[in-house]
């Protein structure tokens, strides 16, 4: 069954649309997972989990990928296809950290071409025996989404490659893009013709697959789904040059978990989700976490780690130890320096062959005693940049070898072509140092794999006939620009771009002392075996379930079309606040109390113009009218603009800067809090502010009568945030004998007296209500920020404590649908007016005449 949001999600791209195939489910599903249910919960159906079963309950986990790990060929005298598990593929390994009842379903595409005849065979053959699921592009889809999108676009930006000319780099190309979302929906499809909701654990794969989970959680609001990104991700300086930017940061922050390999490429992330959409994180208990419309989104940062097993089992081979032993007999004599890269810009080859050279014009002693052996995997692609990395490659080589070299001596020595793992895995083992100089990369599990090889095998050294107590060696030259750098702590990190300081590290490690190799070596191996694939795999899983641990226990609604789709989760109880209703429970009611916010709530918060509409003013005239009704503003804004904005309503209360101000009617005096008239502290205050505004810019200060305000929304964010956190301490440090209290809000910090808040000054006026014997038996109190969750809370608690047995009917409302305290929501600011609207057609203007209530307001705060 296609997803029937396919139009809308493809219409993203420009052109006509790619011509997909549907991917047809095998049975029809019924919806028995309990919990509670959205009003609408998918494709713009009610009931979006509705086409889920709840199959035998057994823990299954999906993992989704761009390839499957399966070599297949075809018979060339039966004309079958014949497939195999492709045993040096980490996704296949990860099952070694799932428990042994947990089934494994792959989702992923075949290294090969099926013809459209032979799909529906291969599909059957391959779940059957497997348990994959092949997902199968169109010839065109496929070369367009993984040869242009993937490879010509993502991943040169993702390793901080800008397509600045023609020549170097290929630019956006919306067809490109419209190829890459096409192949994520074919993705989705498959994956949607086998989970079940309430067992399945889906874990997506790498850069190719980044929009997937919009489609699922789209389509699944309470989907448990993870991500793990193999790839680095660029600063938001070059991230944010990505036309689709916003497309792909939204598709992952639909997951429950994003994990990446070093914190560096996690702090990139979250640097992009703060500039680009405003968001904020936090550490909840040693985990980094996003607050996303009211999900959490976990962060793990965990580097991938090698099959111990698989390795070691490959040393164990007779060949390996002959060809160990061949090289050995080669090289005898000489100290060999080992790299195995694929060949590729950013693997930095012809720097470290460079870095080489001048080892050998620095130290000319070593020549005839060092040689660097330099294994070259086949390109991943064919593209111009690799074939002039190649030719440089090879020219330096000769250059180097032609004059350092002699008849019985060649200084570098090129393989380049298939190195069988036995072959490689000899070179490792013989090898007394190992150097990755990759410019950027992932994370590159070269030197794990080394450190493994050194260390050797019981059955290994019996066939070498080495004691099982000799010492291991190995020595380490990683760039710092690689992704298990940080995790190899005893590693000589290098720049791979000062070629001076390469060699000196190289020459560094080829004549370190045999005892400080022995302790680099012991650290390095203890860390790669006690953080394996299979613990990698153990720990992410049980952060997945963690982290999908509250999926039904809130309510959740989707906002947003195509790809900007984003999931909401709320309270259970959570629900549009009905006017019908609201004026129902008004026209029964005979004492009434309503409390408005101003900025977001009566005026939007991004109109220019703050005046009042015409709307506004005629509504809470009529209300304000009404006898039965006490009607406040309470707003963080001036009494002045306030009292001016708001005059025709004679009998509107104000209670002005979160109460500090306040005044019942147009006809009685502002008051103040009475807490503090002492504002004495401002002239500290103030000078320490100015010095933050001049070092930040784009931040501002904002002078209340009873408060000072730090504005730093036009900052820089993430400069601006770290000003704010040092404003913060450096307040309450000169501030911690003051009445006054220092609070950070959202890109805000705030100093005012003590005591001070919409909540006091709300409970202050339902309190003087309640003691003047007029109990409301009907409370409207509408905000849209966090400021406003203080008033909500507020009139619960003094509602709720009154010894009156007398029932009040409460309507706490934000504006806008995010977690709020309050029980009821309304979009915008429209919706606001529309209630006000109704509520004044309903009341009954009279001679208003509250002598008991038109008090000193002394009295009451």
């Amino acid at each position: 069954m296609g997803s029937k949001s396919f139009g809308n999600l493809l219409d993203l791209a420009s052109g006509d649309l790619l011509d997909m195939p549907t991917t047809p489910r095998a049975l029809p599903r019924v919806m028995t997972v309990p919990g509670i249910i959205s009003d609408v919960d998918g494709y713009g159906i009610t009931g979006g989990d509705s086409d889920v079963i709840s199959l035998p309950c057994r823990e299954r986990k999906i993992i989704v990928a761009n390839f499957l790990p399966l070599n297949g060929k075809k018979d060339s005298e039966t004309g079958k296809w014949k497939f195999s598990l492709d045993n040096d593929a980490p996704l296949l390994h990860l099952k070694d950290g799932f428990s042994p009842e947990t089934e494994v379903i792959y989702v992923g595409s075949l290294k090969t071409h099926v013809d459209v005849c032979e799909q529906d065979e291969v599909s059957h053959n391959l779940f059957e025996e497997f348990n994959c699921v092949a997902t199968f592009l169109p010839q065109d889809v496929h070369k367009k989404f993984y040869l242009g999108f993937c490879k010509q676009q993502l991943w040169p930006l993702f390793h901080y490659m800008l397509p600045m000319c023609p020549d170097h780099g290929e630019r956006f190309d919306r067809g490109l893009w419209q190829a890459y979302v096409s192949a994520n929906k074919i993705f989705a499809d498959k994956v949607m013709g086998v989970i079940n909701l309430e067992e399945d654990y889906i874990w997506i794969h790498d850069y190719h697959l980044m929009v997937l989970p919009t489609f699922l959680r789209r389509r699944f609001h309470r989907v448990k789904l993870g991500f793990f990104l193999h790839s680095p991700f660029p600063s938001s300086e070059i991230y944010r040059t990505l036309p689709v930017r916003e497309e792909l940061l939204r598709g992952l922050l639909n997951c429950d978990l994003i994990g990446f390999h070093t914190f560096d490429y996690a702090r990139h992330f979250l640097s992009c989700c703060c500039r680009m959409l405003g968001l904020e994180y936090e550490s909840k208990r040693g985990h980094i976490a996003l607050d996303y419309l009211g999900r959490t989104v976990f962060l793990k940062i965990l580097p991938i780690g090698i099959h111990m097993g698989r390795l070691e089992s490959v040393l164990n081979l007779p060949a390996t130890a002959d060809k160990l032993k061949e090289i050995q007999e080669k090289y005898r004599g000489k100290k060999v320096i080992l790299g195995v890269d694929d060949m590729d810009i950013f693997k930095g080859l012809s720097l470290k062959i460079l870095a080489f050279e001048h080892l050998l014009q620095q130290h000319p002693r070593m020549l005839g005693e060092v040689v660097l052996i330099q294994i070259v995997n086949p390109a991943r692609g064919s593209g111009k940049d690799v074939q002039e990395a190649k030719k440089e490659t090879y020219d330096t080589v000769k250059r180097i070898n032609e004059r350092y070299g002699s008849p019985d001596y060649e200084p570098v020595v090129l393989i380049d072509r298939p190195v069988p793992r036995f072959e490689k895995s000899a070179y490792y083992a013989m090898a007394e140092c190992c150097i990755v100089n990759a410019v950027r990369d992932g994370m590159n599990l070269v030197p794990y794999k080394y450190t493994v090889c050194r260390q050797g095998t019981p059955i290994m050294d019996k066939f070498l006939g080495i004691s099982d107590d000799s010492p291991r060696t190995s020595t380490l030259v990683l760039s710092e620009f690689i992704g298990c750098s940080p995790s190899l702590s005893g590693a000589i990190r290098v720049n791979p771009w000062d070629i001076d300081a390469v060699a000196d590290s190289i020459y560094s490690a080829i004549t370190m002392s045999d005892f400080e190799k022995q302790l680099r070596h012991k650290k390095h191996f203890h860390y790669i075996s006690t953080h394996d694939v299979a613990y990698w795999a153990r720990s992410f899983s049980q952060d997945l379930e963690r982290a999908s641990r509250d999926h039904y226990s809130k309510r959740c609604w989707g906002v947003g079309w195509g790809l900007g789709f984003r999931l909401v989760a709320l309270s259970p109880n959570f629900r549009r606040l009905s006017v019908e209703q609201t004026v129902s429970a008004y026209r029964r009611s005979s004492n009434r109390a309503i409390f408005l916010d101003y900025d977001g709530t009566l005026v939007p918060e991004t109109s220019i113009v703050k005046d009042p509409s015409a709307e506004v003013i005629s509504a809470l005239k009529t209300l304000c009218s009404d006898p039965n009704n006490t009607i406040f503003i309470v707003s963080g804004r001036g009494k002045v603009s306030l009292s001016e904005w708001l005059a025709p309503c004679k009998n509107l209360g104000i209670a002005a800067e979160h109460g500090y101000f306040t005044r019942w009617n147009n006809s009685s005096d502002w008051v103040t809090s009475g807490l503090s008239d002492d504002l004495e502290w401002k002239k500290v205050v103030e000078p320490i502010m100015r010095l933050y505004t001049e070092t930040t810019d784009g931040s501002n200060i904002e002078a209340k009568e009873s408060a000072l305000v730090w504005h730093h929304q036009d900052a820089d964010p993430d400069f601006g945030s770290c000003q704010a956190k040092e404003l913060l301490d450096h307040l309450e440090t000169v501030l911690v004998n003051e009445p006054v209290v220092v609070h950070r809000g959202h890109q805000i910090v705030e100093v005012k007296p003590q005591g001070v808040s919409k909540g006091l000054v709300t409970g202050k006026i339902l309190n003087r209500m309640l003691e003047d014997g007029s109990v409301p038996d009907f409370v409207v109190c509408i905000g849209d920020d966090r400021s406003d969750e203080e008033m909500f809370e507020s009139i619960s608690t003094t509602l709720s404590a009154q010894s009156s047995s007398m029932s009040t009917e409460i309507f706490a409302c934000t504006v806008g649908r995010k977690p709020s305290k309050a029980k009821y929501f309304l979009d915008e600011v429209s919706d606001v007016v529309k209630l006000l609207q109704g509520l004044a057609n309903t009341s009954s203007p009279k001679p208003r005449y509250t002598s008991h209530l038109r008090v000193s307001f002394e009295s009451v705060v």
